[in-house]
């Protein structure tokens, strides 16, 4: 992993066929179709005005995201990708990835975005069993998830897959057979989440009633450890808390993110950051799609926030992402962004306890630490930086 990561571009397209009870992400079902062709010249648009102000960068990165991108044309996947190229020059090893469903239409486009560009595929796969999938609002079965699989993986150089675990009523012995299947097909690269209840979703009103009972604390510890055993087992290590990797097949983008690095974000919804001058400068795009658009329309972009955060946000979202990734964060890139070094004797405190360590001028949180991230960035948060 480097400190110097790629410089991105990430593509929201908001659109789904059914939105999934769990999820709390920024998208939207239209019965009546979308105007692709439209849309597609709003992404233009809006990546032409971004680019003002980042000339001279090289994409190392470009993340087509949603929403459900596999439901976009592959002409609107070129128009869309010819236009980043229009816009800045790509590395000669840069990583394109679309987030597809695996369902057996979509599957079948996977030659086009192929030839379009796409070199990397994320399937959202979810479950590996049939009633699971139905309950989590999934459009596709279990076969039709491992079918697709197969076929990215004879059409696209890299591909990945979502699982989601701790779901309502899974017993630790169940879900460490689904996972040894999904081992089984050899991935280089899987994201494996903890199903978490998120706020205004279904989801969430079905538990707040007393209808959806999740493992508990105990339980989801447990199916933790037995998710981080079975793919260190079989050749992928956590890089991340939640994504496991091969050596070498580490989500470039999402690097970026955990890196603190550049990335332009476009389309309804979308979130950029990046540096300028010496500050970090968050962009957030108009979420709802027809208004996105035709301000793109009117205006040439659709941003409805931009603002410069000051050191203590900055160097508050080093630690909440950077720790993250194995690799951990700078320690002098840290004080750098902060003004001030973190406290000696909170990072003391939490290494006597075994919840991080130091190396080579850099903080990891340990296998101890992983599970209670969020309090030790809490612990570590920085107070009082320069703004």
């Amino acid at each position: 992993m480097t400190e110097d990561p790629d410089f991105g571009i990430y593509v929201h397209w908001p659109f789904c066929a059914a939105k999934c009870p769990y999820c709390d992400f920024n998208s939207h079902v239209r019965h009546d179709g979308v105007d692709q062709s439209r849309y597609a010249a709003a992404f233009v648009q809006e990546l032409n005005q971004a680019a003002a102000g980042h000339e001279g960068r090289v994409v190392g990165s470009v993340f087509l995201g949603g929403g459900t991108p596999s439901l976009m044309a592959a002409d609107t996947v070129a128009t869309i990708l010819d236009a980043v190229r229009d816009c800045w020059p790509l590395a000669e090893d840069v990583e394109i990835t679309l987030e597809a469903n695996p369902t057996s239409v979509e599957a079948e486009r996977f030659e086009a975005y192929r030839a379009a560009g796409v070199n990397r595929v994320s399937l959202g796969v979810q479950a590996l069993n049939d009633k699971d999938l139905q309950a989590l609002g999934r459009l596709h079965t279990a076969a039709e998830a491992l079918d697709a699989v197969d076929i990215a993986n004879d059409i696209f150089d890299r591909v990945s897959f979502d699982l989601i675990y701790a779901r309502p009523g899974q017993s630790v012995s169940a879900w460490t057979d689904e996972l040894s299947q999904a081992l089984a097909r050899k991935p280089a690269h899987l994201s494996l989440y903890q199903l978490t209840i998120e706020p205004g979703t279904p989801f969430h009103a079905l538990h707040n009633a007393g209808r959806l009972p999740v493992p508990d604390a105990d339980t989801s510890a447990t199916l933790y450890e037995a998710t981080q055993a079975l793919c260190d087992a079989a050749g992928l290590p956590a890089y991340e808390v939640s994504n496991h990797a091969r050596p070498g097949a580490e989500s470039r983008h999402n690097l970026i993110y955990w890196q603190c690095g550049d990335f332009i974000g476009v389309g309804p919804g979308a979130h950029g950051r990046f540096w300028r001058d010496g500050r970090r400068i968050e962009t957030v795009r108009l979420a709802h799609p027809e208004t996105w658009r035709d301000a793109v329309e009117r205006h040439g972009h659709g941003t409805s926030a931009y603002r410069r955060a000051s050191r203590a946000e900055a160097a508050d979202e080093l630690l909440m992402m950077g720790l993250r990734i194995d690799a951990g964060i700078d320690l002098a890139r840290y004080e750098r962004i902060a003004g001030r070094p973190l406290a000696s004797e909170v990072v003391a405190s939490l290494s006597d306890q075994g919840f991080v360590a130091q190396s080579e001028g850099r903080l990891h949180a340990t296998d101890r630490g992983r599970p209670v991230l969020n309090r030790l960035v809490v612990d570590l948060m920085a107070v009082g930086a320069a703004d």
